[in-house]
Parts: C-alpha cells; sequence; structure tokens
C-alpha cells in the first residue's frame, strides 16, 4: 500500500484512465456528492469514469449522482473508492477486485486500497476532493453543487463537532464557484416527508437514558416502526443526529434494525469520549466522535450490547 499526497493523486489521475468510483454501503452525501465530483472532473479531463450503480442511493441523492452511473457490463481499468473506510463497506452487488486507489478521511482506514489518499482532520471527503479539483483548475458550478453536498451534510450543514475553520474555508470557495447552496440547503436540510416526520415522532417517544446522570441516550429504530410511518430508506439519512439533542447526552446511539438479526449501530459523542474504540469492537469503525458499526442481534440485545461496552469505557 503507497501513501499519497494530492500531488501524487493528481499525477495518478492523470496518467490513467477507465475509472469506476465505488461508494459505500447505504450511501450518505459525502460519498456520492463527492464519488460524482470526482467523476465530473475526470470527465473534463478527458477521461472515462463512471460511478458504480450503488442500489442503495436514495431518492433524495438520485437526480445528482444519475448522470455518472456506470451502464450495465462497462469494465473499468481502475477501481476507486470514495470515502470508504474498509472492504466491508463495499457497495451492494459489488463482485470484488483490486482497489486501485483510495480517498478517504475516515482515521480507521483499513489501507485496503493499493493507494490511499486519507486526510483525517477534514470533516468530509469532499474537502478531499476539492483539492483535487483546484489543482487541475478544473473546479465549475456542477463540482461545486457536488462538493457542497458533500461537505455540507457530512457535517451536519456546519452545526457538527467535526466543522473547522477549513470546513467553512471549503464551502465559502464552493459557494463563491457557484454551488447552488441556497435550493441544496433547502432541500437536504429542511424539507421532511410526512413518513419522515411520523418516523421521528416515534423514535423520540422511545427515547432511553442510561449511566451516571443519564449521559448515555440511545434511539432504536425497528423494522415496525418503519411500516407504521410508511417510511422508506429516502426517510432515513441522518437519524443518528436525534438522540444527540437530548441535553446533558455525552454519547448518543442509534440502533437501526436493517432486517431481523442484524442492527446498524451509530455512536456519536462529546470529544472526550472515543466512539471509534467502541465500534472497533465489533469491527466497526470511524471517527473519534463519530463512528459505527454492525451487530449480529435484534435491536433490544444489540442495544444491551453497546451500551454495556459504553458503560464500562465511561
Amino acid at each position: 500500500m503507497t501513501t499519497m499526497t494530492i500531488n501524487d493523486c493528481l499525477g495518478y489521475l492523470k496518467d490513467n484512465d477507465g475509472y469506476l468510483l465505488l461508494t459505500h454501503i447505504r450511501p450518505d452525501g459525502d460519498t456520492l456528492g463527492s464519488a460524482a465530483a470526482l467523476c465530473h472532473i475526470l470527465r473534463r479531463m478527458g477521461k472515462t469514469a463512471y460511478v458504480y450503480d450503488n442500489p442503495q442511493i436514495t431518492a433524495q441523492y438520485k437526480p445528482y449522482v444519475a448522470p455518472y452511473i456506470a451502464p450495465a457490463g462497462f469494465a473499468p481499468d481502475h477501481l476507486v473508492a470514495v470515502d470508504l473506510a474498509s472492504e466491508n463497506l463495499f457497495p451492494e452487488g459489488f463482485s470484488g477486485g483490486t482497489v486501485a486507489l483510495c480517498i478517504d478521511h475516515h482515521p480507521t482506514n483499513s489501507r485496503y486500497a493499493q493507494r490511499l489518499l486519507c486526510q483525517p482532520d477534514k470533516a468530509s471527503c469532499g474537502e478531499i476532493i476539492l483539492q483535487l479539483a483546484k489543482g487541475l483548475d478544473l473546479l465549475d458550478r456542477e463540482t461545486a453543487s457536488l462538493l457542497y453536498i458533500a461537505v455540507s451534510t457530512d457535517c451536519g450543514c456546519f452545526v457538527y463537532a467535526n466543522t473547522n475553520a477549513d470546513t467553512h474555508r471549503a464551502a465559502a470557495e464552493l459557494i463563491e464557484a457557484g454551488a447552488d447552496y441556497v435550493e441544496l440547503n433547502k432541500r437536504l436540510f429542511r424539507t421532511f416527508a410526512w413518513s419522515r416526520v411520523l418516523l421521528e415522532g416515534a423514535i423520540y417517544s422511545g427515547l432511553r437514558r442510561y449511566g451516571q446522570d443519564d449521559c448515555v441516550t440511545v434511539a432504536t429504530v425497528t423494522l415496525d416502526m418503519m411500516k407504521k410511518a410508511g417510511a422508506t430508506e429516502d426517510d432515513c439519512e441522518d437519524l443518528a443526529s436525534l438522540s444527540g439533542r437530548v441535553a446533558g447526552s455525552r454519547v448518543n446511539v442509534t440502533v437501526r434494525e436493517l432486517r431481523p438479526g442484524v442492527s446498524k449501530l451509530s455512536l456519536r459523542s462529546n470529544p472526550d469520549f472515543d466512539c471509534a474504540a467502541i465500534c472497533a469492537l465489533h469491527g466497526g469503525g470511524g471517527h473519534r466522535m463519530a463512528s459505527g458499526c454492525t451487530i449480529q442481534a435484534g435491536p433490544d440485545e444489540a442495544r444491551d450490547i453497546i451500551v454495556r461496552d459504553i458503560l464500562a469505557a465511561l
């Protein structure tokens, strides 16, 4: 595995062709916006480039990514993973292959790719792609809008603790380059389907607290709750932030039942607690204050397991 700088990565992208860009399972705005932006940049360089047709792309992001989706049967020469920290996050249906390059910002990256450009100090992978766009002098309105999706969603519209001065500077550059930030902010952060509103109500009514001074807050999202709310995957963006709205919470957990016997856990915390260390116990990872893992158990059992681990660490 070769560790790369921005200049190394620029050289690699210039020297090769035939790219397929991979996004992670249950793709969020960062992986999708970053991959679509990189694809647009590569095409402007005269390269053949597509984004893997991740079957879990939600309706919220589909319009932005659709122009870049690979046609059936496309055979790439180079696989590039974007915002994809480990092999167990490969998208559904991906049949495997050697990943030539990984561009990421997760400190827990498993270093599975042949080449790695990783900047853990960045709040989003979009900020890394922005550096590549600027290095190539290819920051246009389309790239700026796609990267604004990436940057803004991964820091919760600039309210999460990972937001720093560089994040705001990146957003300012993207706005200056023509990003449609007014429409994007409204669509991504201020407009919700009725089913999402109903689901949030059920989540709030089921919140539970644990530990000394009730410092651990846990939200649970079951398949039955989803069914009763009429919710789909489109309604599940950023559910992990809801439990953190309770005053006094130090560690916040969202337990989501993916299917019977399988639960996805998302942890968020104050700076003094290492979420990534807890998630690593279950094969997951991420950032110190924002990490995730999957546990082969129903939501109640998964909740008890993760609460036990958190309380032991506290």
